[in-house]
């Protein structure tokens, strides 16, 4: 088929709806069809639109149904879909009602749905190729974009003992909640080990001068800004925990990275997230609850059978984002679809 995806995120942007579209048209290429990803729809005669974000797509999906009613439309729901435009939007359920089919990238997001939309919708996991590389030491060998000088402006009594490192990824923007381990971290006692390593973009002028602000007057964090995929996944693979702290998300990519590079992860207790760690992670907090994240990051640290306990539970989750599971999910779609 002659298929078009259609995504909000520029051409340039590390956003998650752009690399998700991206990957969606490396699988679709493979399974033999002609795939264009586009920003918006002009016109062109598709087989099959396949249209991110219910709400900033809908002038596409519209458009596209009024040239060709008899084409099917699949729409990938994102998190502020699903969360929250679902709810207030007369676009988004516009949207809904067009497509032929929904994708959710986590069962508890089929909840959200209008009953009537809910037996469109179609589960399918963000898969994730991990490419095999050593462990590096986050002391010995600091990972890409942890400069030296950042290194020696951490405490020389912690630097005598191996750093415990913890990631936070993801852009810097009101919705993830970006500086909540940060301020998590501020509560821990002396002895703790704990240093926050930060990597995103700010995605506003203010959110990276909080992020120096919060540099220069927090010895256990630092931010390492927007950096290539290729060095995110070193600096999490020299990490000992990650924390997804959003107060919304529909299925985050750096949960399914987190899961297959091996690290545990502590998630503020969303839908989005218990969708794929389950009911009942042991590592959740409440959105926004600083002094319930610190109490989890000390327990982190000092307790080892927690510390194994989550590894195992993620380690089982790690066949959910084998990218062959994908593939043969949007294979069973596609032939519904045709």
């Amino acid at each position: 088929m002659k298929i078009g995806i259609v995504t909000p995120a520029p051409p340039t942007s590390r956003y998650g709806n752009r690399v998700t579209a991206l990957r969606w048209a490396r699988i679709l290429r493979k399974l033999g069809h002609h795939v264009s990803v586009k920003q918006r729809y002009q016109g062109e005669a598709f087989d099959l639109l396949l249209a991110l974000h219910a709400r900033k797509s809908h002038a596409a999906i519209q458009t596209f149904h009024r040239r060709h009613p008899a084409a099917p439309i699949v729409v990938g729901l994102t998190g502020t879909d699903v969360y929250h435009d679902i709810h207030k939007n007369s676009q988004v359920r516009v949207s809904l009602r067009l497509a032929t089919r929904l994708i959710v990238l986590q069962p508890e997001a089929i909840k959200e749905l209008p009953s009537h939309e809910r037996r469109k919708a179609r589960v399918i996991y963000q898969s994730v190729e991990w490419p095999k590389q050593p462990k590096t030491d986050a002391i010995t060998n600091q990972p890409h974009g942890i400069d030296a000088h950042s290194f020696r402006n951490f405490p020389a009594s912690r630097r005598a003992h191996r750093v415990f490192n913890v990631s936070v990824i993801g852009h810097l923007r009101p919705v993830k909640d970006p500086f909540r381990a940060a301020m998590a971290a501020r509560l821990l006692p002396n002895s703790s080990r704990i240093r926050i390593l930060q990597v995103g973009g700010a995605m506003s002028p203010a959110m990276a001068r909080r992020a120096r602000k919060e540099q220069t007057s927090n010895p256990r964090y630092r931010w390492l800004g927007e950096e290539s995929c290729a060095r995110v996944r070193q600096m999490l693979s020299s990490c000992q925990l990650c924390v997804l702290s959003s107060k919304l998300e529909g299925g985050a990519n750096v949960l399914g990275e987190t899961i297959v590079a091996g690290v545990p992860v502590l998630a503020s207790r969303i839908p989005g997230s218990v969708g794929i760690l389950g009911e009942d992670y042991p590592g959740y907090f409440k959105v926004g609850a600083t002094r319930e994240l610190a109490r989890l990051l000390y327990r982190v640290e000092t307790d080892g059978r927690f510390l194994n306990g989550l590894r195992k539970r993620c380690r089982r989750l790690v066949p959910l984002f084998d990218p062959i599971r994908e593939e043969t999910a949007w294979k069973k779609l596609l032939r519904e679809l045709t």
